[in-house]
């Protein structure tokens, strides 16, 4: 099975690599912009992770195959471009659904490899997902994914739980990698399909409603108007979604 855990890592790696070109693509830089954004979603969330639990060296330094693997992918891109730029929209985040789900499989078995505890291969799994995605997203000036109202993050935490479940039960390995990619994958296509989102807490001013005029008895100063309250209100995703509509 260590073959198949290895190819699913490439194939993470290639998804990753063609969401970052994507990306680059439509900030309009140039190829080594593009290999840059590549590669730090490719392989930024892996190193993070080897670095965490003290792997040395990382990863793609012993197999310097990862380093090829983005080099061609950028390569057949840019020798394609036509083609990826003209790629829906829909595509970045359903290929960003791929990766985040074959890298939350891959970061949480390495982590119960090296006998780290349940919860903990868990964060490895999420770190492994979205760090390389967050960094990537940074440099193309956007707001991260994980940061958004979107079920992003959660769909790795489940993931990541139901391999070290399945795990934990002494299930087939491949049980346990076919099920946490369905969780992963089917929770964040469903949220990308249907627009779940996560509801938001919000610091919002609540007006309060004038005292009844009343005339000021003689020598009494006039009543001080009341001031509003401010306090921390949970926001449907739906109202979220609207209110930000109408501040844009």
């Amino acid at each position: 099975m260590t073959g198949l855990v290895y190819w699913l890592d490439i194939a993470g790696v290639i998804v990753f690599a063609l969401s970052g070109v994507i990306l680059a693509c439509r900030s309009r830089m140039d190829p080594f912009g593009m290999l840059v954004l590549a590669a730090v979603t490719a392989i930024g969330g892996g190193t993070l992770r080897d670095l965490i639990l003290g792997v040395r060296p990382v990863f793609w330094v012993t197999d310097p195959a990862y380093l090829w693997v983005i080099l061609v992918t950028v390569a057949l891109s840019i020798l394609g471009f036509h083609y990826i730029h003209r790629l829906s929209r829909v595509f970045l985040p359903v290929a960003d659904a791929f990766g985040l789900a074959l890298f939350t499989v891959i970061g949480t078995h390495k982590a119960l490899t090296l006998e780290a505890p349940g919860v903990v291969a868990v964060l490895m799994g999420l770190l492994t997902g979205v760090a390389g995605g967050m960094v990537r997203d940074v440099l193309a000036r956007r707001v991260p994914m994980v940061l958004r109202q979107e079920v992003y993050a959660t769909a790795s935490i489940a993931g990541g739980v139901t391999f070290v479940a399945l795990e934990a039960l002494d299930a087939p390995f491949g049980v346990s990698i076919a099920a946490s990619l369905a969780i992963t994958l089917g929770l964040r296509l469903a949220a990308i399909h249907w627009r779940l989102a996560l509801p938001v807490f919000a610091w919002v001013v609540v007006s309060r409603p004038p005292p009844p005029e009343q005339a000021p008895a003689s020598g009494e100063p006039p009543p001080k108007p009341r001031r509003p309250k401010a306090r921390v209100k949970l926001i449907p995703p739906k109202r979220a979604r609207r209110r930000k509509g109408k501040s844009s």
